[in-house]
Formats: structure tokens, sequence, C-alpha cells
């Protein structure tokens, strides 16, 4: 009796304990969007003092940080084929986050977010032939169009931003790939973030010196980076071992909406319905390929949670 007592609690207390993980895991991801886009509104509050190249300088210079110190990279044991991809995902890092911060400042941070995510969709669907992905490029277009509506308020120079992060977040992607197969681990992704770095030391020398910091406004700069690099990669992590990777990749689509809700409650942002549904589109759509694309015995390598750490907000 007891042997068989022992036979029914170990599939239920296995089931029990599969079902914390889901759960934590699920706490985790929430955490990690939160936290990014938390990150990228605290950063908007620096904007007024430091503009948003300045803030993106010491947001690029933090993430480095973080970055070298957990993959160490070895740059003098670099092939030059390794190199190329390196310094490609370097320059693309740095363009995609200055225009994203250029496009929050000018048309808030849950438009500029979501249309930011047309990049990864825009990946996913390149090359398919399936009708359900035709179906959900032609719901995002659709999507796009009403939240780029024309009107006396539209500012198309902060959309044109957001599209121009969502085709470096799509190179940063592509380049991430390439990368993961010459430079496996997080070594390449911390060289590229290094060498960002490097990118914005003039720049962001020359901004901080014509535009003195104060202490609150660096401390957002600051905070911007960790929330936006450290927090979201550790997270991130721990995730990946209690879900699978179809389900993180999905729960990521969530972050428009976590923007859009961020950006409100921060910042005082306000979309109106026809937006909002825009916004819910795009989200679906991303959720429909990603889920329909995903493979549940496949796992995403060390390169690819740097990606999901750093490529947004």
């Amino acid at each position: 009796m007891d042997a068989f007592c022992a036979w029914l609690w170990v599939p239920h207390r296995g089931a029990m304990t599969r079902q914390r993980q889901r759960l934590a895991g699920m706490a985790l991801m929430l955490g990690s969007g939160l936290s990014n886009q938390a990150g990228a509104a605290v950063a908007a509050l620096a904007f007024p003092v430091l503009g948003p190249v300045g803030v993106v300088a010491v947001r690029q210079w933090v993430a480095a940080a973080v970055l070298c110190g957990v993959g160490r990279p070895r740059p003098r044991a670099f092939t030059a084929a390794q190199w190329r991809p390196v310094l490609g995902l370097a320059v693309v890092f740095a363009a995609m986050n200055l225009s994203l911060y250029l496009a929050i400042d000018r048309i808030g941070l849950g438009l500029a977010v979501t249309l930011e995510f047309l990049g990864p969709l825009t990946v996913a669907l390149a090359g398919s032939r399936r009708h359900v992905d035709a179906l959900c490029a032609l719901a995002a277009a659709a999507a796009v169009v009403v939240l780029a509506r024309p009107a006396p308020t539209t500012d198309y120079l902060g959309i044109g931003m957001a599209l121009l992060a969502a085709v470096c977040w799509g190179c940063y992607i592509l380049l991430n790939r390439t990368l993961g197969r010459r430079l496996p681990g997080l070594e390449g992704p911390a060289a590229a973030a290094a060498v960002s770095g490097v990118l914005y030391l003039p720049v962001g020398v020359l901004v901080l010196w014509r535009h003195p910091s104060t202490a609150g406004a660096l401390g957002c700069a600051l905070a911007a980076g960790v929330l936006c690099s450290a927090v979201p990669m550790l997270a991130d992590l721990l995730a990946l071992r209690r879900v699978p990777a179809p389900f993180f990749g999905v729960f990521m689509s969530v972050n428009p909406v976590l923007a859009a809700l961020v950006g409100t409650v921060v910042l005082g942002e306000h979309l109106d319905t026809a937006a909002w549904v825009a916004v819910s589109v795009i989200v679906t759509a991303n959720a429909v390929t990603t889920a329909s694309r995903g493979n549940p015995g496949q796992r995403p390598s060390r390169t690819s949670r740097s990606l999901s750490a750093n490529a947004s907000g």
C-alpha cells in the first residue's frame, strides 16, 4: 500500500512542480517585459536634460559593462570572419536604440515599441508561403496604416524613426544568427555592445559637455541602462529554464501592450481607441506567427537570450 501511494504521489508532485516552474517562468517574463518598458519610460524622463542621444549613450555604456561582465569576450582571439558580424551588430545596436529613443521622444513609448516590433515580425514572415503568415502580414500592414493615419498632428518623422528601429531590429536578429554560428555564446554580443559603447564615447561626451547633467537625469539614464539590460537578461535566462521556447517567444509579443500601459502610467501618454486596436492587431500577428513556427523541443541559445534582453526598450 505504501508503495502504491508513493506511485500515485510522485506524478502528482511532479505535475505540481512543473506548474510552479511555469508560473515562476511567467512571472519572470512579465518582470522582464515590465523592466524593459519601465527602463524606456525612465529614460524618457531624462530627455529634457540629456536629450535622446545623451540618454542612449549612457544606456549603451551600461549595456556594454553588463554584457562584457557576463560574456567576457576575448577580442584578440576573434578571426576576421568573426569580427565582421560583431562590427555590423555594433552599428545596428547603436542605430536601433538611438532611433527607438528618438521615436519615443516624438510619438510616445507605446506607439514606438509597437512599430519597432514589426522588425522581428518581418523576419519571421520573410520567405513564408503559409496562408496564416500572409494573413498576419496583411493584418500588421493594416494596423500600421491605422497608426500612421494622416492627421494634422501626425508626427511622420517619429513614425519613421520607429520604423527605422524596426529595420534595425530585423538586421539585429539576422546578424545575431550569423554571429551565433561563428562565435557561440555571449562573447559576440558582448563584444558588439563594447564596440557600440566606444562608438558613443565622443558623441556622449560632447552631449554631456554641452548639456550638463543633473543628478536626477543621470540617475534616470543609468537606471534605464540597468532596467533595459541587466534585469531583462537575468530574468530571461531564468525564465528560459522554466518555460518552452515557443511560449517565451509568444509572451515577448505582449511587450507593445506593456509599453502602452507603462507609457500611460509613467509618462501620462494616452492612445485612442483606434491605436489600441492597431496595437492589439500587431501583438496578435506577432503571437500567431511565433506560435505557429515554434518547436516545443527547441530552446534558444545563449545568444538569443541576450537578443531578447537587449533588443527592445
